[in-house]
Parts: structure tokens; sequence; C-alpha cells
């Protein structure tokens, strides 16, 4: 299959005005998992193929993500995959209904470690707000970074907030989770030094 074909099959086409079902897109009510940010693709390419029974939609604003994730992807293996280039901010609401995510996954995300770059940061309120729109009660959030100071500011961030719970300690952050695939960023760290911490939480009935 070329492609084009590829790209129409895996990429959502947004509509104005409609929100997306998940239902009808995959032809099947299993658990939805969001990837924010799908960077090279083998995440989504490697948890859709060993978790057939849940559907993985990965999320990027920048189009050569998607066809280079795109290229990675397969009808038959992969086919609890579809791809969405939109950006997540308070507009979520008007594309995704509340409450229809089971689980988000974002992994190292920017760090922008300079302070004056710090209102640049994927991690903010406005943010998680956005990701407790879309989670269900109960629902969890996974979140990685090779920076410590990040790390430092997604805990604070998320302690200064009633509807989530931590899943980690301050040691088993620092373990890679049983059900954790390895990804280049992951490999690429590692070779300069940098482990990942592994933030988990779970959204809370509030």
């Amino acid at each position: 299959m070329n492609l084009e074909d590829k790209l129409k099959y895996f990429v959502i086409e947004k509509k104005e005005n409609e929100m997306m079902d998940f239902q009808k897109i995959f032809q099947n009510n299993h658990p939805v998992h969001l990837e924010i940010g799908s960077g090279k693709g083998e995440l989504i390419q490697m948890q859709s193929f060993f978790h057939h029974f849940i559907n993985f939609i990965g999320i990027e604003i920048k189009s050569k993500r998607i066809i280079t994730t795109v290229k990675k992807l397969d009808i038959q293996k992969n086919k609890n995959v579809r791809l969405l280039n939109l950006f997540v901010d308070e507009k979520i609401n008007q594309w995704i209904s509340a409450g229809s995510v089971d689980e988000i996954i974002i992994f190292h995300p920017d760090p922008w470690p300079k302070r004056k770059h710090f209102d640049r940061r994927l991690i903010q309120h406005r943010f998680i707000d956005c990701l407790s729109w879309l989670l269900k009660e109960n629902g969890i959030l996974k979140i990685s970074t090779d920076h410590p100071g990040y790390a430092e500011w997604i805990i604070r961030h998320f302690k200064e907030r009633q509807d989530y719970v931590a899943l980690f300690d301050d040691v088993s952050r620092f373990i890679f989770p049983e059900d954790h695939f390895t990804t280049y960023f992951d490999d690429l760290k590692a070779r300069e030094g940098y482990l990942p911490q592994f933030l988990y939480y779970k959204k809370k009935v509030v």
C-alpha cells in the first residue's frame, strides 16, 4: 500500500463542528489510549501490535512526524491506531468528548531547560485541565522525562491539584515500569547518561 493510501487510513480527518466518535472510527468500543507527541512513532507502533484490544490515538502537531509514524505502521498489524494532527489546548473540547479517553501517554516532552522558557513547557495547569477533560474518572496519565528539573516541575504541579493522585513514590518513579517499551529517546538519553523518571497519575473523582 502506498503512502497516500496509508495516510487516508491512519489519519483522522477533522470535521468542523463535529465531535470525534471513537467507536465509529475504530468500529468497536475498546478502551482508548491517547499519546500526545508521537515523535518517531515507534511507541504507538509497538503498543498497538501487542495490545490488539486497545485503540490508540497519536496526536502530533507536526505533519512531518505524522508521516514518519505512518510509514512505520501496517494496516494489518496496527489496525487499532489512528493519528490526529491537532494541538491540545482548551479548544480540545470542540473535537473530543469529555471523559472519552482511558489513558494518556506523554513521553519525553521538551523540557525547555532555560528559566526564560519555562512558560513554553507543556505541563502547565491549563494543559492539565485539558487532560482532565479528556480522561475518564480513574483514567491514567503517564509522563516520562529525562530532565530532573522538569521532573520536579511536573511533580510540583500535580501536588498543587486535587484531581490527581500519584501512582509512584520517590523511589519507584526511577524504575522502568513492566509495560514500558523502550523508545528512541530512551536510548538516546541513556547514552548521554540521563535516565528517565516515570511520573504516573490517576484522575480522581473530585
